[in-house]
């Protein structure tokens, strides 16, 4: 049985897999497949963690199942997930692990591991992992066990390397940001980054409680950061999502600025045209028409960033992501980083002298609207005989002037459907009545 889905181990707390018993049995297999792997007699794994109330529970288990295998714990504590992926390879520790269920609510958990190169973790490695977890837990000698550390400077290594990725010659002396945390992992360091590279700075949603990441905040709700930066006057509003691995913009007049514009201001709009662009089948044809029109190439990869990561290394590019706001740029990090993908763009307001609405004042998305069905238990609805016949017609009807995209999440019970096309009206209604057949076909 594999335990792991598209990113990671995902689930409701206190629900198999995401329970303390189940946590403290995979840091115990992690940590014993990685003795097996590592030339080190006792490696180091770093820890790090969002700031839902669960987290703390499933630390300790992880950590005492890690420690139990002979692997020495270095604790981060709250850090964005890119922040845990960055000091996995400035500690030279051999593994990452993640405490966080990046935009799902409070009480959904998940954990998901870093290589030492502060990646993904390859399949082989997670295959010997779920075979360890088929075994009995076993402590072979006591005095082979790990220990534990706390890495007390972990925010400031991670917010001077934020900072590398500005150019030293830049500042934001001039311009005035709205942050919002999400209450998550960045309600910390990612208004400290801004700040120290002179912004005047207005952080929301930067006091959690363990039970308000994501909660009507982030960019998963960016309506209120639209109203505070137009009740500040400020330049921009930036959103993170509760581990920081996404970011959405909002230009002064209060419009939201989501991944494929951002794709597109790094693509075209930056003094340095890249070799090219990867975005995902959910990316807006807008976005494909303007690289085109720019002489950028791009290609489509599947939802996460998992495969536009795989994309980016096949085609030897360096700049990808995803509408959602999850964006990699490679020459900078490792891994989808919003602190980092919004320094980007800011650098590219800053050389240009522009605003952020400038800098997207040619680029408009077709009408697109997303749906998202909560179901019990998912399903293909592809397989559904009357749900095939009713997406084919939808197929029928925008073609040539929109798309049509049916597509299970991958890290929760949603089936996504998604309509765009030149008509707000109609893919409105089309992507309501496909969303209807959908549940109707579920019940």
């Amino acid at each position: 049985m594999s335990y792991f889905g598209t990113d990671g181990i995902r689930g409701k707390f206190g629900e198999l897999p995401i329970t303390p018993e189940f946590a403290l049995k995979l840091g115990f297999a992690a940590g014993k497949v990685l003795k097996q792997m590592s030339h080190k007699k006792k490696p180091i794994v770093v820890l790090g963690k969002d700031t839902r109330l669960s987290g703390y529970i499933l630390e300790s288990a992880l950590q005492a199942g890690l420690n139990a295998a002979g692997v020495y714990v270095h604790l981060l504590g709250p850090l964005p997930t890119p922040a845990i992926a960055h000091l996995t390879r400035a500690l030279h520790a051999s593994l990452g692990i993640v405490i966080s269920a990046s935009h799902n609510p409070y009480f959904d958990n998940g954990i998901k591991f870093f290589s030492s190169e502060g990646k993904k973790l390859p399949d082989e490695v997670q295959n010997a992992i779920n075979r360890e977890l088929e075994k009995e837990l076993k402590i072979e000698d006591t005095a082979n066990l790990g220990k534990s550390v706390r890495v007390k400077d972990a925010n400031g290594r991670y917010i001077e390397f934020c900072k590398s990725t500005f150019p030293y010659h830049f500042d934001l002396s001039n311009l005035k940001i709205v942050v919002d945390c999400a209450n998550g992992a960045a309600y910390n360091v990612g208004p400290a980054v801004f700040r120290e590279l002179g912004a005047g700075v207005i952080a929301i949603h930067n006091e959690p409680t363990g039970l308000n990441i994501n909660e009507d905040c982030g960019s998963t709700h960016p309506e209120s950061l639209q109203k505070a930066v137009l009740e500040h006057q400020a330049d921009l509003g930036i959103a993170f999502d509760g581990d920081a691995d996404r970011v959405v913009l909002v230009d002064k007049n209060g419009q939201l600025v989501d991944g494929d514009n951002i794709l597109y201001i790094l693509a075209t709009q930056a003094s340095h045209k890249p070799a090219g662009i990867v975005g995902t089948v959910m990316s807006n044809m807008a976005l494909e028409l303007a690289l085109e029109k720019a002489q950028v190439p791009f290609v489509r990869a599947n939802v996460g960033d998992r495969y536009v990561l795989q994309a980016l290394d096949e085609n030897g590019w360096v700049i990808g992501g995803e509408p959602s706001g999850h964006i990699l740029t490679l020459d900078k990090s490792t891994t989808g980083d919003a602190i980092i993908a919004a320094l980007q763009v800011l650098t590219v307001m800053v050389e240009q002298k522009k605003a952020l609405h400038e800098l997207v004042a040619d680029f408009h998305l077709l009408p697109n609207v997303l749906v998202n069905v909560r179901l019990d238990a998912m399903f293909d609805p592809y397989a559904v005989p009357a749900l095939a016949t009713e997406f084919e017609k939808a197929e029928q009807q925008l073609k040539g002037r929109g798309r049509l995209l049916i597509r299970k999440s991958g890290t929760e019970p949603v089936i996504r459907v998604m309509v765009e096309g030149d008509d707000l009206q109609e893919v409105t209604d089309l992507a309501n009545h496909l969303a209807d057949a959908v549940r109707t076909n579920a019940a």
